[in-house]
């Protein structure tokens, strides 16, 4: 199957979107290749072009030989539909149809924390850098960056040496590290953490690959982090891809008239990033300082009629208690506007109650 999943990746004019629709319909990979055209004709904005590059067989070699990369390099494929593919990141509807992983850390724990910024880091943003990473270090946030220049070799840097694991998304295939230079921080991440890619290998640090990286940053993380950027860049980029995905996005002040304090500036002017200047903030403000209360016997309203959404949610949050709102929407397999509506009409009738960093929990 893993063949067929690769394969899937490749098609010219497929992307991870229309990928999934395919999957929907055909029910698999593999019974993509193998439809008749006249069957694949049936789906919604499949046109002849796309049906002639499913049928090229050159894919299917190119696949063959990810496959050999992969086992050579003990590289871990991630399906979208596996279970152990990025929990968080499988919410986003735009989220890649396969991962490429190499590392020893787990992925889906219950705290992550992106950090982004310039690749011409100040003393001060690197000073800050470490202030955030460290105080985060009492809730076991795992670090995602991009193993770029600047803030991110910082970040991933401070995560290591303060304890935590560190994963870097790449721009490219895993057969490379760019910038050549990050390559001993990148090993010795594989051992605190690892790298990821949508990118089979020998994809070269193409310009245009970037945004595509920083979307997989924005959805592996409960939350995004701004230490210095101009006004343009990745990451600007990134903190918007994260509000997109309805993550927190802070950002940290800077001097007023300083290159690399416009961009978080304006992201706190515009109110798309919240003013933080330690990891002790974060914490604050996701709500991880909260001490979780002892079991109360309280009496909730009797006789409510709930809708089958309505029902779902509570059903999870009973099993789960605290849980936030990507991992509801993942669990009730509701869209993430039904499960929205849902939790915001049971906070209404006192049921549900909300707290810091779109975590939810029955009152």
């Amino acid at each position: 199957m893993l063949l067929y999943q690769i394969g899937l990746t490749l098609v010219p004019g497929i992307g991870s979107v229309l990928g999934k629709k395919l999957v929907s319909y055909c029910g698999n990979p593999e019974s993509i290749f193998r439809e008749p055209k006249k069957m694949l004709r049936k789906i919604p904005r499949i046109s002849d072009k796309l049906i002639s590059a499913i049928g090229n067989k050159d894919l299917l070699n190119r696949a063959e030989k990810e496959i050999l990369f992969i086992e050579k390099y003990r590289i871990k494929p991630l399906y979208f539909l596996d279970a152990d593919y990025p929990s968080r990141l499988r919410n986003c509807l735009d989220s890649p149809i396969m991962l490429y992983y190499k590392g020893n850390a787990e992925i889906n724990v219950s705290k992550v924390i992106g950090i982004v910024g310039t690749r011409n880091a100040t003393d001060y943003g690197r000073e800050i850098c470490n202030k955030i990473v460290t105080g985060m270090v009492d809730h076991q946030v795992m670090i995602i960056s991009g193993l770029a220049y600047g803030i991110d070799s910082c970040a991933h840097r401070c995560a290591m040496a303060a304890g935590l694991s560190t994963i870097g998304v790449l721009g490219h295939g895993l057969d490379r590290i760019y910038p050549f230079q990050n390559k001993g921080l990148a090993e010795k991440m594989i051992h605190q953490g690892g790298l990821m890619t949508d990118f089979i290998s020998e994809t070269k640090p193409d310009r245009e690959n970037f945004p595509q990286r920083n979307r997989i940053i924005a959805g592996l993380c409960d939350a995004i982090v701004v230490v210095e950027a101009a006004k343009k860049g990745g990451a600007l980029i990134t903190a918007d891809i994260a509000n997109s995905y309805n993550r927190d996005v802070f950002a940290v002040p800077g001097k007023i008239g300083e290159l690399y304090s416009e961009g978080t500036n304006f992201l706190i002017k515009i109110n798309k990033a919240a003013l933080i200047q330690s990891g002790e903030d974060i914490s604050y403000m996701m709500g991880w300082d909260i001490q979780k209360p002892g079991k109360t016997f309280q009496q909730r309203k009797l006789f409510i009629e709930m809708t089958p959404e309505e029902e779902r949610v509570v059903n999870i949050l009973s099993e789960k208690g605290e849980t936030g709102i990507d991992e509801l929407t993942f669990q009730s397999q509701l869209t993430m506007s039904k499960c929205a509506a849902a939790l915001l009409n049971l906070e209404f009738e006192g049921i549900v109650k909300s707290m810091p960093g779109k975590i939810y929990a029955l009152a």
